[in-house]
């Protein structure tokens, strides 16, 4: 870690812009963007999201913002040109704690020449000697004085943020991650099977917490990929190449809410809430739209797309809408409420998968859910 990383990422959080903290620091943007990034990766956190043009804070951001405000406010104190890396400070403060740059050496396991270069490289970012060498050892200058000083309070604030992070580290690696598609409702299979799944786990594995997520198949995929989910309850038709799974069930889907008995008629009936093209379901429902109507009636549909499943069960319900959604969950949730049920070749299968190469969590996953389906009789057995 360095100290212009710390005042970046202090810039970004004030200004909500990675553009706006570039022309506050006249720094490039792609070195505001990467002092975000290693800082992030640093304390193994993620502070901003961008959501269209603009950056969001996450919730760690602000509760961590104030330390981080005051370590960036600590680095920008020290007076230097240029970046200083908080490693280096470390050192020096040692040579200062030993009074020789040959004792500091031995106790960090380096070698004298390499400590006496980084040493001379900061004397020469400050512009003024730091050190007063002698055939006895080195003492600190009047400078050297004031940013031991400085430097000691700086790396005792970031070894509080940094270890905060460690402490968050140590309970992520412990976690088993499973992310999920959005369950339809309470009452819904995939609510049934998650709810089962953590009550067993729980029981079985009190030492390694369960921790679920429920979000669209996009951002699950990408929370595959970086490393924020073990494994993924994941509602599309085929896995992509870099993932492996297994079906754990399947669903019927069925139109609700439509007066009509035959599936063009319904989808034509009124207007049709879908979920945004984030989510497998809306693949699917793009699919059973594209082989069903010919490209006149394709065109009719009258398509308004909801990112809550919810709200679109409530447009069903109270406000003439119509939906495609799956069969067994929405006669749970209102059995009264008209379907007109789809062919099997539109089932949607839900897979747990994992990145390829690394089954271990998600393996523990399936032989918890292979324990409870049994004896609890939520979803049926798995194709194969």
């Amino acid at each position: 870690m360095d100290s212009a990383t710390l005042i970046a990422m202090d810039a970004v959080l004030r200004e909500r812009s990675v553009r706006g903290a570039a022309r506050l620091l006249n720094r490039p943007v792609s070195s505001i963007a990467a002092s975000v990034a290693r800082l992030e990766g640093e304390i193994s956190v993620r502070l901003v999201e961008r959501a269209g043009a603009s950056l969001v804070t996450t919730l760690e951001a602000v509760r961590l913002g104030p330390e981080i405000a005051a370590v960036a406010q600590l680095a920008s104190q020290l007076g230097a040109s240029g970046t200083i890396k908080l490693e280096t400070l470390e050192r020096f403060t040692q040579v200062a704690a030993q009074g020789s740059i040959r004792r500091a050496a031995r106790v960090m396991g380096l070698g004298q020449p390499q400590l006496t270069r980084q040493l001379a490289q900061l004397e020469l970012a400050f512009g003024t000697a730091l050190l007063d060498r002698s055939r006895d050892g080195s003492s600190l200058t009047a400078d050297g004085l004031a940013l031991a000083d400085r430097a000691t309070t700086l790396l005792q604030a970031w070894r509080r943020l940094s270890l905060a992070s460690e402490e968050r580290f140590r309970k992520s690696a412990a976690t088993a991650r499973l992310g999920s598609v959005i369950p339809l409702g309470y009452e819904s299979e995939i609510a049934r099977l998650l709810a089962s799944l953590a009550a067993r786990w729980h029981r079985e594995r009190p030492r390694v917490p369960l921790f679920m997520s429920s979000t669209t198949a996009e951002d699950l995929l990408r929370g595959l990929k970086n490393g924020q989910f073990d494994a993924a309850l994941l509602d599309t038709e085929a896995l992509p190449p870099d993932l492996e799974g297994r079906i754990v069930t399947r669903t019927a889907l069925a139109i609700v809410g439509a007066a009509a008995d035959d599936a063009k008629a319904a989808l034509l009936s009124a207007p049709l809430a879908v979920p945004s093209s984030r989510s497998g379901l809306r693949q699917r429902i793009n699919r059973i739209l594209d082989e069903t109507l010919n490209p006149a009636e394709r065109a009719r549909v009258r398509l308004v797309e909801i990112d809550s499943i919810p709200v679109i069960l409530n447009l069903v319900l109270h406000h003439g809408f119509v939906s495609v959604l799956p069969q067994a969950s929405v006669a749970r949730i209102r059995s009264e409420l008209r379907q007109v049920a789809l062919p099997a070749q539109y089932d949607m299968n839900f897979w747990l998968c994992w990145p390829r190469g690394q089954k271990g969590v998600a393996e523990a996953i399936l032989a918890t859910i292979d324990q409870s389906r049994a004896p609890e009789g939520l979803i049926a057995k798995p194709p194969g």
